[in-house]
């Protein structure tokens, strides 16, 4: 089996823009298989580059600001920093350039990134939106069918 990272990012703060925490949460409650690994990667950024190294494969999950409706999922296959849609907050900046850092040194995995369209960015609050808190299950589902 590939090696596999669950990585959630995002600020729990900042509401909408947890979801890809609150995802870790909800599967830490879960029976997962042994070659799949889970962390909570906060707000991203280059520092996570020697966590990820080792893995054959990483599932990222984050929110988007986007034009879809809030709760909206979707799932994305990047192969370069510019595929990436765009995020939050601060760490968008950092999620891009570990990318490119790792395909500069060939230590790129596969990568797949799930994002989930956000709702609400003001407001300090660590509970989602009633969409994106509905979201959940979907990304799980997908999850479990990437691994």
């Amino acid at each position: 089996m590939n090696k596999t990272l669950i990585l959630g990012v995002g600020n729990l703060l900042l509401k909408d823009e947890g979801v890809g925490i609150h995802v870790i949460r909800a599967l830490e409650k879960e029976t997962l298989p042994a070659h799949v690994t889970l962390m909570d990667g906060g707000t991203g950024g280059l520092h996570l580059i020697s966590w990820l190294t080792g893995y054959d494969h990483i599932i990222m999950v984050d929110a988007t600001l986007d034009t879809n409706p809030p709760g909206t999922v979707r799932l994305i296959r990047p192969k370069y920093a510019s595929d990436y849609p765009p995020l939050m907050s601060a760490h968008e900046i950092g999620l891009r350039d570990m990318i490119e850092t790792m395909i500069l040194t060939g230590d790129l995995p596969e990568v797949h990134l799930i994002v989930v369209s956000a709702a609400n960015l003001n407001e300090v609050n660590m509970e989602l939106t009633p969409e994106v808190e509905a979201s959940i299950p979907e990304v799980i589902k997908i999850i479990r069918e990437l691994i």
